[in-house]
């Protein structure tokens, strides 16, 4: 079975998400973090997820960062990748 890890950057109003995500029975970890070009402040979460489940949780990751329309800034930098094992000790 394929495993990805979904990294999601958001702004520091990002509870809805995070509750969304538990909610849904997707195991976050949240941590966080400074950076980008105005070194603004912001939350990293970490996502692991079977393939099967991705569209899910990028759904719910989509209905809850919806950049509103007409703002100058977005609400959440989204990066999958490929997680080759993983493993739980």
């Amino acid at each position: 079975m394929s495993t990805k890890l979904i990294i999601v950057v958001v702004r520091r109003e990002h509870d809805a998400l995070l509750r969304n995500l538990l909610d849904a029975g997707f195991h976050v970890t949240e941590f966080s973090s400074l950076g980008g070009f105005l070194r603004r402040r912001s939350d990293t979460l970490l996502i692991g997820v079977d393939a099967q489940r991705l569209d899910e949780a990028l759904r719910i990751i989509r209905q809850t960062c919806a950049t509103p329309p007409g703002a100058d800034e977005h609400s959440a930098t989204v990066f999958v990748l490929h997680a080759g094992q993983w493993v739980t000790i």
